[in-house]
């Protein structure tokens, strides 16, 4: 029986036939039995097993990656470890790496990496031959992020953020996640056909053009900050709503410039932009016939008061007009000219001289036992039901306890109805002496 002892570095093998255990190295692998190779376990060698085929006079190897490779101190089976547990971790989290690789500690992993594949210069491994080597790469360098941000994990922030690892520089679910998979079966071994070899040969250049389009989406995304959150949240909220439209339709053109071209060609639209505005603005003073500063502050002003007398609610100005059928008339024809996009310069109305409101009847309304006649006058000319009195007496009465006094200003901040029956009902709880004022 022959003994060759090689050191040989295996992937997943089968059981061992013997025991159906899972190999540890050392085992033994039969040199004879195959051509799919018979592996057993020391315990099933050391007592000599055999079946049908095998006998345990077959000449046999032991597998075995217990030897160095780059360092005395690192076996290869351990070197082997660190490359996996680097790739399954990230670079960097080097205390995850250490839990993988048996018996060496996150500073031994760090150190080791950094002197032998990273720093290191030569190498031990055998090269290439010529008619196997790739040409040279083009691949665009993607680096950590300067600045990465850092949402806690599992939190809404790093869903918002596409699965972005920011330690690593990378993302969960890559662009072209499967790129990967088109190389997975390729191999090249000794092949005689040429043809078979170009194929193989196209099918690599077609996988690293698919990376280099990974990379330079990543690379845009890194120099532009695009998975910062914060700073795209301050951009929403300090732009108006024209600027922000403008940032969405220039983001393609990214890919074509770096960040300052960028923000220099935002810059430029958003200027003119400002442009157009103030174009606008001033033609709309020529319009009407404002030919100097003060005279467009003042119209400034003026308009500013008119679009606050527009809002006030529809019901309020049907209310008013409810009991009169020409101004009714009249705010129906207007609201319907405003509808209609009149609202610059519309017609004059006829005036069918707006008459008050009459007193509101509370005859049946809940409440009105309680009130006094000071009161069942001032709800009656106010136009203000009972219940709804007593409860913005009872807001007032409570906030000037608080505070030891109230003001008109105050008052209005309050309770939100027209300005005008707050004004009243303010004055008669001052009258009264229901309602301090100092």
């Amino acid at each position: 029986m022959a003994l060759a002892f090689h050191h040989v570095s295996t992937d997943i093998d089968p059981p061992c036939p013997g025991c159906s255990t899972y190999l540890i190295e050392p085992y033994i692998r039969c040199m004879v039995c195959g051509p799919t190779h018979l592996n057993i376990c020391l315990q099933c060698f050391s007592k000599g097993w055999e079946n049908g085929k095998h006998h345990s006079s077959h000449d046999y190897d032991i597998i075995t990656n217990a030897f160095p490779i780059l360092d005395q101190s690192w076996s290869a089976k351990d070197e082997k470890k660190l490359l996996e547990a680097i790739a399954d971790c990230g670079i960097g989290n080097w205390q995850d790496v250490a839990n993988q690789v048996t018996g060496r500690s996150k500073q031994e992993c760090e150190q080791h990496y950094t002197k032998m594949f990273i720093e290191k210069t030569n190498t031990l491994f055998p090269d290439f031959p010529e008619e196997l080597k790739p040409g040279p790469s083009k691949a665009i360098p993607c680096r950590l992020s300067e600045d990465p941000v850092r949402p806690i994990r599992d939190s809404q922030r790093m869903l918002d953020m596409a699965g972005y690892q920011p330690a690593r520089g990378d993302f969960n679910t890559e662009y072209d996640n499967y790129a990967e998979w088109d190389l997975r079966d390729i191999y090249f071994h000794n092949e005689e056909d040429e043809l078979l070899t170009e194929l193989k040969f196209a099918a690599v250049d077609i996988h690293q053009s698919r990376k280099k389009g990974r990379q330079r989406r990543k690379k845009i995304i890194r120099d532009f900050g695009l998975v910062n959150l914060a700073k795209q949240t301050l951009q929403e909220r300090t732009h108006t709503e024209a600027v922000r439209s403008l940032f969405n339709k220039l983001r393609p053109f990214a890919r074509l410039h770096n960040p300052l071209a960028q923000d220099k060609l935002l810059e430029g639209l958003i200027y003119e932009l400002d442009l157009k505005t103030e174009i606008d603005r001033l033609q709309e003073y020529r319009s009407n016939g404002i030919k100097n500063m003060i005279g467009a502050r003042l119209y400034d002003r003026l308009k500013v008061k008119r679009l606050k007398r527009e809002k006030t609610h529809h019901l309020t100005n049907v209310l008013a007009t409810s009991q009169d059928p020409i101004a009714c008339r009249q705010w129906l024809l207007r609201q319907a000219l405003v509808d209609a996009g009149h609202t610059d310069l519309l017609p004059a109305l006829p005036s069918g001289g707006r008459k008050s409101a009459p007193p509101l009847d509370l005859t049946g309304f809940a409440g009105y036992e309680r009130l006094s006649e000071k009161e069942r006058e001032l709800c009656a000319t106010v136009r203000i039901i009972p219940e709804a009195y007593f409860e913005y007496k009872r807001i007032f009465q409570t906030e000037c306890t608080r505070v030891g006094h109230l003001k008109l200003k105050q008052a209005r901040n309050l309770i939100k109805i027209d300005v005008n029956k707050i004004r009243k009902l303010f004055d008669f709880l001052v009258k009264e002496g229901l309602v301090n004022t100092s």
